[in-house]
């Protein structure tokens, strides 16, 4: 029976799910093998033949798939990613720049379901990095999302979340930051966004942030915990400095003449008689 290539693409995209990486090579090998795999195909192929750590066959398929669909943003992207790993890096930036040029021109053209289903498709595919442990291709999967759903605040609080893991509190901030203009009431948000203030070294807008939190959701005791935390971090900052004025105050004084410039102690002035 001659199976159709949709179904084969059907069948390797239910082992992608899985993790099951070669057995979805297999089966899109045999789309290729038959001339009549279409764009979807050979991105899917060259985004397993990546995740199983197969990077120049992954490049091929996926310049193949942008030969069929030059607009293809997931796999401009992926394509940026697998140059990146093969240590393209200028290959790369140039890939991320178009698939962001690509992705913005997509947002304009499509309508708000077309548009909020790919946003989606892109949040799902992060998910599946991040399974593995690929945050930071999840993060570059998660931008995509926003480029296309921009008031997607779900989506952009679990990107915010994504770069504290990474370290980048910076860039956090600015997520939850626009969160909470956004959606003043999205408390877990702005208790986020004072998570990101103390992390990238604000300390006082970190309060600030969590003291409007406590004010709102008095009994919510992580921002306790926070405050509480802050607090300790204060406390410990009085006793140090504390601790180097009495040491200060409590060394003896410093001879006259001993180290220092212009002669005598006083000041240096004489009194007149």
């Amino acid at each position: 029976m001659d199976v159709s290539p949709e179904h084969l693409v059907e069948q390797a995209q239910e082992r992608f799910q899985l993790q099951d990486y070669y057995g979805a090579i297999h089966l899109l090998e045999e789309v290729v093998a038959s001339g009549r795999a279409f764009a979807d195909a050979h991105h899917l192929l060259g985004l397993s033949y990546s995740l199983a750590g197969q990077s120049e066959p992954a490049l091929a398929q996926l310049d193949r798939a942008l030969v069929l669909n030059p607009q293809y943003v997931e796999a401009l992207v992926h394509r940026a990613i697998v140059l990146n790993e093969l240590g393209r890096e200028a290959e790369a930036d140039v890939a991320f720049r178009r698939a962001a040029q690509v992705g913005g021109e997509a947002r304009q053209g499509f309508p708000a379901h077309v548009a909020a289903k790919l946003a989606n498709q892109h949040a799902a595919l992060g998910n599946a990095y991040l399974e593995v442990g690929g945050l930071a291709h999840a993060i570059d999967q998660y931008h995509a999302a926003l480029a296309l759903g921009p008031a997607f605040h779900d989506l952009r609080y679990k990107l915010g979340r994504m770069l504290l893991e990474a370290g980048r509190a910076l860039d956090a901030r600015e997520h939850f930051d626009i969160i909470v203009r956004a959606r003043p009431t999205y408390l877990d948000a702005a208790a986020m966004l004072g998570l990101a203030c103390y992390l990238a070294g604000d300390g006082l807008a970190a309060k600030a942030v969590w003291e409007e939190c406590r004010e709102r959701r008095p009994e919510d005791p992580r921002v306790e915990a926070y405050l509480a935390m802050l607090a300790r971090n204060d406390q410990s900052a009085s006793a140090v400095g504390s601790a180097a004025a009495s040491s200060v105050a409590d060394a003896p004084p410093t001879p006259p003449g001993s180290g220092r410039r212009g002669g005598g102690g006083g000041g240096g002035r004489k009194k007149k008689s």
